[in-house]
């Protein structure tokens, strides 16, 4: 089940809404629990006996952690735990990977492929598995006594599939009690649509777009044909995942839960260390978290703080799909980090034409992406050429078929709500008045619109799954 459905939005979500709040509240952790596990089986079934396996041996791995008083056996569960967790989602999500290439090396079929089904979001819930086991033997943290509420943390349906990454720590007083009122259920409304409306106006139009010239032959593509499918790409998955993470957060304040902002106008970014601060920032502080401070952060000097960075920026590539090009679009980002680590990001700082760090920061991000939607690395290189290297070639690619007014208008829509029309906003004198009288008057108006446009658009079934669902 996705959040853009016409069963989620007419019947799963207000059934569940008119139980939460006619329930005692000692009963509403017991209801998000069901409809989360309704939620995730909806679409596998067969994949819901391995969330509740995974939930169920963490659990007992925090009471042995809790229990464990020496720090060795300690060190043991914990290195136990963490290798079971990773465990099943390298089986589930590397397995095949790994065969591949080790058959490629040897040059011939000495082990057999399995036909894997990738179960969904196991990614996202891995990492959330391993939040609460390493916050534990941190002690950071109590220990879960009541399994219910462990389960509710893994399996909670707004950020279950696509993120953001809730670390346990974040949420773990707001599993036992947490605030609910009438101001902040209409913001959850607001922050909801706000994001539908991102996913299903926005980035499905220029899925279309970006999808078409991705998937045609490559020989039928140009230069400026071949930048239009990476830049709309490049907006496509902002709105996309950024909206997801919109529809998460709204949804999880109308349940009384304070979610982490996953975005901050990443394309606002003036070098590529921003732009991680900025993207994707769940996951970024989970990877600072629990794998880049171990390893030792930047306490060990200026060499392993680099070893560190590309540590890291491997394993986020890794971390989003077994594949080269994903390993590829990591180790990418790495460098760029790495090299202004080094002397760049200085130079960049000092740099007065704040536009050049921009121009600089969007073609790199642009490029990046070119790896990531790219049907394997072969794919990215060959498209990567017609971007830079011209062709005299004739080109039979027909651009009617992408280029029409309705394409035209959500292009400029998404370039100017990618950053610049909240450049301008922020740079007013009387914004705040500007806010009040938008808040008092128009808000209201525009959702409603808003609303009225995506159901009209997901009624024609002119909708995709989100980008993340497959990671």
């Amino acid at each position: 089940m996705i959040f853009s459905s016409m069963t989620f939005l007419w019947i799963f979500l207000p059934i569940l809404l008119g139980l939460y709040f006619i329930s005692k509240e000692k009963y509403r952790n017991i209801i998000l629990l069901v409809f989360s596990l309704i939620f995730y089986s909806w679409g596998e079934p067969q994949y819901i006996i391995l969330m509740l396996i995974s939930i169920l041996v963490n659990y007992i791995f925090g009471i042995i952690l809790d229990k464990c008083k020496d720090k060795t056996k300690r060190r043991i569960v914990l290195i136990t735990a963490i290798l079971f967790d990773l465990g099943l989602l390298g089986y589930f999500k590397y397995f095949n990977f790994f065969v591949t290439n080790i058959n490629k090396l040897f040059g011939n079929t000495i082990l057999p492929i399995k036909e894997i089904i990738l179960p969904i979001g196991i990614s996202f819930y891995t990492f959330q598995i391993i939040s609460y086991i390493v916050d534990l033997y941190r002690k950071e943290i109590k220990v879960q006594k009541n399994i219910l509420n462990l389960a509710l943390y893994i399996t909670f349906f707004p950020q279950l599939i696509a993120g953001p990454i809730v670390k346990y720590h974040d949420i773990d007083k707001q599993l036992q009690k947490r605030e609910i009122t009438i101001e902040k259920f209409a913001l959850g409304i607001k922050r909801f649509v706000y994001g539908l409306s991102k996913k299903v106006i926005i980035s499905n139009s220029l899925a279309f777009v970006a999808d078409y010239i991705f998937d045609s032959q490559i020989t039928s593509i140009n230069m400026p044909i071949s930048w239009i499918g990476a830049i709309c790409y490049t907006l496509q998955i902002y709105f996309d995942f950024s909206g997801y993470s919109d529809m998460a957060i709204g949804l999880g304040k109308m349940f009384g839960f304070e979610f982490m902002e996953n975005f901050n106008l990443p394309y606002v970014s003036k070098s590529i260390t921003e732009f991680w601060r900025r993207w994707h920032i769940s996951l970024s502080t989970w990877f600072k978290e629990y794998l880049y401070i171990p390893l030792g952060g930047n306490r060990k000097g200026k060499f392993r703080t680099l070893i560190n960075l590309a540590i890291v920026f491997l394993a986020t590539g890794f971390w989003h799909g077994a594949s080269w090009n994903f390993i590829i679009w990591g180790a990418y980002n790495g460098f760029f980090l790495i090299i202004e680590r080094i002397k760049l990001k200085e130079l960049l700082d000092k740099n007065k034409f704040k536009l050049i760090n921009h121009i600089y920061s969007l073609l790199i991000i642009v490029v990046g992406w070119v790896f990531f939607r790219a049907n394997g690395l072969k794919q990215a290189i060959k498209y990567l050429k017609v971007m830079f290297i011209p062709s005299n070639e004739k080109c039979y690619f027909d651009l009617d078929i992408i280029i029409n007014n309705k394409n035209i208008l959500i292009f400029i829509i998404a370039i100017l709500f990618s950053g610049i029309i909240q450049y301008i906003f922020n740079k007013l004198k009387n914004k705040e008045k500007i806010i009040n009288i938008y808040q008092k008057y128009l808000e209201a108006i525009v959702i409603s619109i808003l609303m009225f446009i995506c159901i009209m658009m997901l009624a024609s079934n002119t909708y995709n799954p989100f980008i993340y669902f497959r990671f």
